[in-house]
């Protein structure tokens, strides 16, 4: 297994491509879709780097893998399928994400509350392909209901906003449907795999100025990581989490994020005018 990782500096994001050698195919985690919030304008210049890659390596395109419905940038899952094949997929509870959101941004009565909207929901533990590496999707829920960690060749696991490197800790649980309870279960999940295996991030901020970085271990995060390390009991991790959440800022790109990302990727449906318009919702979160 090969692995070739993008960083989206606006976002501080991490987008990942699993790669076959054998095969020569591949799998996308979570792309970015550059959004300007100032202008409501989007680029896909961070897309087209990833498109570069694939098509200079000449590799083919299983599956564009979704973490999560993200709340800090916008997904450019649509666009990639569009110019690269492969299905889009997230992990099944997704359907709770998307009703919570339909009320909030009220959303047109067609929006689908189902999942539909992707190629593939995956079931808790359920088993995959990307050419010849075996990969599973677990449900680790916690920062939102729907959020999935994607284990390949039990060497490598890509954790969304689960788990951070060490000295960032671990994700807010206060979006709609977050729960701390099951966010530190999951960590557990996560921290049941051999402590060899690699945990890689979608974000890292770079606390105290250090490099940015996006791979860490399971032993490591067991031995150092600030919210979890060995020992850390429960009640203690969600009254930790509870009191720091309260004290956090929404993400900048939340409204827009979501509004996308619960929608596979793709913008709402053009008016009459034939624009498409993303919804703030005022003092309703």
């Amino acid at each position: 297994m090969k692995i070739e990782t993008f960083f989206h500096e606006g976002s501080s994001t991490y987008t990942h491509v699993i790669i076959d050698p054998e095969t020569q195919h591949c799998a996308i985690v979570d792309p970015v879709l550059d959004y300007d919030p100032k202008s409501g304008r989007s680029s896909t210049q961070s897309a087209d780097a990833v498109i570069d890659y694939i098509n200079g390596h000449q590799l083919r395109v299983d599956w564009i893998l979704e973490t999560h419905v993200h709340a800090d940038h916008l997904s450019s899952a649509p666009y990639l399928k569009s110019k690269l094949g492969g299905k889009v997929a997230i992990g099944s509870k997704i359907n709770q994400v998307q009703a919570v959101f339909k009320g909030v941004f009220n959303a047109e009565p067609e929006f689908a509350t189902d999942g539909s909207q992707f190629d593939h929901l995956f079931d808790d533990n359920e088993t995959f392909n990307i050419g010849s590496l075996t990969a599973k999707a677990w449900h680790t829920p916690g920062h939102t209901p729907a959020c999935a960690t994607y284990i390949v060749e039990e060497e490598a696991a890509f954790v969304g906003d689960t788990i951070f490197m060490p000295d960032m800790g671990t994700a807010r649980c206060d979006f709609p449907g977050g729960s701390a309870e099951e966010l530190f279960q999951s960590i557990g999940k996560i921290l049941s795999l051999p402590e060899q295996t690699q945990l890689y991030m979608c974000h890292d901020y770079a606390p105290g100025g250090r490099e940015h970085q996006f791979v860490t271990t399971v032993g490591e995060e067991k031995a150092r990581n600030i919210h979890v390390a060995n020992g850390t009991a429960e009640s203690d991790f969600v009254a930790m989490r509870s009191e720091r959440d309260a004290t956090l800022a929404m993400p900048v790109l939340l409204l827009p994020s979501v509004q996308i990302n619960m929608r596979a990727g793709e913008t709402p449906p053009a008016e009459d005018n034939g624009v498409s318009y993303l919804k703030i919702p005022l003092n309703a979160l």
